[in-house]
């Protein structure tokens, strides 16, 4: 598994309002990927369709060129099974917004639960490879506290050592630092900076552009439901094509940041 993405024509509509828009997006294996844009462009449902938590309602997913969420029958394309589905979703970890870590667990069984359920893993060997997966991210001395015994910043990077638990070949980050304090979102950012050098293909939803401009191979930002511009990461942030991309820019980076989600 290399990593790669393309999509072409991907549409989604909720109660009859279009949200995306015939996307069309190639991520190429190994790159780091930054989606910008402002509240209620897509950029999250996007990104829920890359791991087929939101269907497709038109158009075509391929990784690492095989066919994503469909198969063909008679060159007629059907929706996949739920367990073909779940091969593919298999190849991807998602660290979403509101971290989703389990109440009842502690750090390490949040980590170790999808290797020993869902890979098959010893469960021995799982706490051994969540252990080290803790260490990585900071918190080596946290594995036996529980969620709500953490601050969000723990909780988001026990999110990220439980995705990166599944081996994935992508990881898919959806405004990672939008539920945290701002002096908790460095230590989140670092982590994530980190996993940039490990070869991994990332897709990041953020408005961190100061994040996006250290990490990112290649910008793209969107707007109601569309691609207004994408590129090279410098070429984007310092000298956008697109006037609705330098309007963006500008507001943003005087704008104060704000803590809530993204609603898109």
């Amino acid at each position: 598994m290399s990593g790669s993405i393309t999509m072409r024509g991907v549409r989604k509509s909720f109660h009859g309002t279009e949200v995306l828009k015939g996307v069309d997006l190639d991520i190429e294996a190994h790159s780091v990927v930054c989606i910008i844009g402002p509240s209620g462009s897509g950029k999250s449902t996007l990104l829920r369709c890359m791991n087929h938590l939101e269907r497709m309602d038109a158009g075509l997913m391929l990784v690492d060129g095989d066919l994503a969420g469909y198969t063909v029958h008679d060159d007629h394309l059907r929706e996949a099974s739920a367990q073909q589905t779940s091969l593919v979703r298999r190849r991807m970890g998602m660290v979403f917004q509101q971290f989703n870590l389990f109440a009842h667990l502690t750090a390490l069984q949040n980590v170790t639960l999808g290797p020993v359920r869902v890979l098959g893993l010893p469960r021995a060997k799982a706490e051994a490879e969540g252990r080290a997966l803790l260490a990585s991210v900071g918190l080596s001395t946290h594995a036996a506290k529980y969620p709500s015994q953490l601050s969000g910043g723990q909780q988001q990077r026990v999110a990220i050592a439980r995705a990166l638990a599944m081996k994935p070949a992508i990881m898919l980050f959806d405004e990672p630092t939008s539920a945290l304090d701002p002096e908790l979102i460095g230590e989140v950012l670092a982590v994530m900076k980190k996993l940039t050098t490990a070869g991994m293909t990332m897709v990041i939803v953020t408005h961190e552009i100061s994040f996006a401009r250290d990490v990112a191979d290649v910008v793209v930002f969107m707007e109601d439901g569309a691609i207004v511009e994408q590129g090279a990461s410098e070429q984007v942030l310092s000298a956008p094509t697109s006037p609705r991309t330098a309007a963006f820019l500008r507001h943003v980076s005087h704008a104060p940041r704000l803590a809530d989600g993204e609603a898109s």
